[in-house]
């Protein structure tokens, strides 16, 4: 009952305000670890890829073991001194991991310069996605504004959620430490290709179970927001494992079904033609309202997640307090 109110407040927090802007964000200190830790490392580890391999598994080590160690070690204190106390700062930093209204304002904002002119439209998605966008047409940048609300659905909202409602903000946090190593560190590059190999796939092992229960909360979610669910099952089930990664896919091609539209395809990265799967068929022209039906999208089966996960917290937990 401890935790699923704690998550339930954080989420409440999330939905209404947001990022907190003012206050330092713990997950820019998970950051901060990966890049400390990974310098030290490489000045230990020889540059061979047995080395730079182990350097990685021990990278992963540090970085989730002090994400999970710091907040759990201060929650138990913090519930020692009061109990009060350490709910409050739990659900704080439940808070914190989570993303919904960022992902939310971040579709809004590309849907609001696209309004000005194509080329605000380009600097505004520019913020939020890897692949280059100074030659993207209108349709290129509302594209890669849907892609990133559907893809992010799983990460930045469900995941850390189905964390936190296992074992509170420690294990959201772990999640996050995750995320963070394969997003700095996780990448197919002669940098990174031995180093970061281990954080990708545990990203892909941690996400597996999340990206298909949003897939699943996304269709249903499909029909109470009386898009077309049905043809978002049928895509679903054609498309899901186009994408290179086993889990982006889950989400993106339930998000082309249920808009009738075509996701995904080749983009440049770094002036670099990469060849990517598409999802869903051409029906229709993309255009700017599928950002809104895309952020719509993420929070029905956001909330699905949420009241699917709370209950089983909760029946696992019951009786609640004894």
């Amino acid at each position: 009952m401890y935790v699923t109110c704690a998550v339930l407040l954080g989420f409440l927090l999330d939905w209404i305000f947001g990022d907190p802007q003012k206050l330092p964000h713990p997950i820019c200190a998970v950051g901060k670890l990966v890049s400390l830790a990974e310098k030290l490392l490489r000045r230990i580890f020889p540059k061979t890829p047995r080395a730079l391999t182990a350097a990685g598994v021990l990278l992963w080590i540090i970085v989730c073991g002090v994400s999970f160690a710091v907040p759990f070690f201060l929650l138990r204190w913090l519930r020692d001194v009061h109990f009060w106390l350490g709910f409050g700062v739990e659900a704080l930093l439940c808070w914190t991991l989570f993303a919904r209204k960022s992902l939310a304002d971040a579709g809004v904002h590309v849907y609001s310069a696209l309004d000005e002119s194509l080329d605000a439209g380009r600097k505004a998605v520019a913020m939020y996605v890897g692949r280059d966008t100074g030659a993207l047409d209108k349709e290129g940048v509302i594209k890669a504004a849907v892609e990133t609300v559907a893809e992010n659905t799983t990460d930045g909202v469900v995941s850390p959620m189905i964390f936190m409602l296992i074992g509170g903000a420690p294990l959201g946090f772990l999640y996050k430490a995750v995320n963070t190593l394969d997003s700095m560190v996780g990448y197919h590059n002669d940098k990174y290709e031995y180093l970061g190999k281990f954080s990708a796939r545990m990203d892909d092992v941690f996400n597996f179970i999340p990206a298909r229960l949003t897939a699943a909360c996304m269709i249903a979610g499909a029909g109470m927001l009386h898009l077309d669910n049905r043809n978002a099952l049928r895509i679903y089930r054609r498309d899901r494992n186009g994408h290179k990664s086993p889990n982006a896919g889950q989400t993106e091609s339930v998000c082309a079904g249920a808009l009738h539209v075509q996701l995904g395809g080749d983009a440049s990265y770094f002036g670099k033609t990469v060849k990517k799967a598409a999802f869903g068929d051409p029906d229709r022209e993309i255009n700017r309202g599928d950002i809104l039906r895309s952020i719509d999208l993420m929070t029905a089966a956001s909330v699905l997640a949420l009241v699917l996960c709370a209950v089983i917290r909760l029946t696992v937990d019951w009786p609640p307090f004894g």
